[in-house]
């Protein structure tokens, strides 16, 4: 159970970043995991005034509110245009509905959580993220960074070729995944993002150029064979070290042909 002694409204993001450098204080968005702490917060900062709960699209990019709601990410017509049902996908199975609709997608980002849906869709896509006093930094570098008091205004999504297929293995439904994995297609080249393993999401590039002539069925499996060899996995209540390398494979190759648009569903 948390328990607040002030609740602050704040009207500008100096106000909010003044507020968040005591380790007293805390910033809240839709207090879905917050609530769940055992903690005393002495001033809950409310970021709700702000404008950063819209999803904006301009020329080269989109730009995603912190306070944004999974539910609103997962349904905006504009995103799945650009980027497919990957990003859908990728959040359909937490919690609910209304649970989606209170949580928002700041929060999932910045608290880097490893079992994030939302954090290895978005790295596999090459998201950046925004923040009021390091600027713009990519998603990948931030997700490797230590925590500090900074604060996440924007994720930004820059329209590029760029194609993604999202799969999990779960226990159950909405339960968290017992792996998670992101494919995607870019202007660089093939990459995937593996997360829940159970350390934070990690992305594998082709840097040995596996899929330089093309997806096919034995270059998929080699390269998801190359990415399970290149992380690390761990054991928990949700399965073994060994399993998840297996799911690393099985998944990663799917995801590489469901890219290719290829259904095959082959260990």
């Amino acid at each position: 159970m948390i328990s607040i002694e002030e609740y602050k409204i704040v009207e500008s993001l100096e106000e909010a970043y003044k507020l968040n450098q005591s380790r007293s204080n805390q910033i809240i968005g839709g207090m879905c995991w917050v609530k769940m702490q055992n903690k005393s917060v002495h001033t809950a900062i409310d970021m709700s005034n702000l404008g950063l709960d819209t999803i904006e699209e301009f020329d080269d990019c989109f730009k995603i509110g912190a306070m944004t709601t999974l539910r609103a990410l997962e349904t905006n017509e504009r995103i799945m245009e650009f980027f497919g049902n990957g990003i859908s996908e990728s959040l359909c199975h937490i919690v609910g509905v209304q649970f989606r609709n209170c949580a928002t997608v700041g929060a999932s980002v910045f608290m880097r959580f490893p079992f994030s849906d939302v954090v290895t869709a978005l790295l596999a896509l090459d998201a950046q993220v925004q923040l009021h006093q390091k600027g713009i930094v990519s998603l990948e570098d931030f997700a490797k960074m230590p925590f500090d008091r900074d604060i996440l205004t924007h994720i930004i999504l820059k329209k590029q070729n760029i194609k993604m297929k999202y799969l999990s293995l779960r226990n159950s439904y909405t339960d968290f995944p017992v792996l998670a994995v992101a494919v995607s297609q870019t202007e660089n080249g093939v990459q995937a993002c593996v997360g829940a393993r159970p350390q934070r999401a990690e992305l594998v590039k082709d840097q040995g150029n596996i899929l330089a002539n093309g997806i096919t069925k034995e270059t998929a499996k080699e390269f998801a064979e190359f990415a399970a060899n290149a992380l690390s996995f761990g054991t928990n209540p949700r399965g073994s070290a060994e399993y998840r390398k297996h799911l690393c494979k099985v998944l990663v190759c799917r995801g590489l042909l469901a890219l290719n648009g290829d259904d095959e569903n082959e260990n």
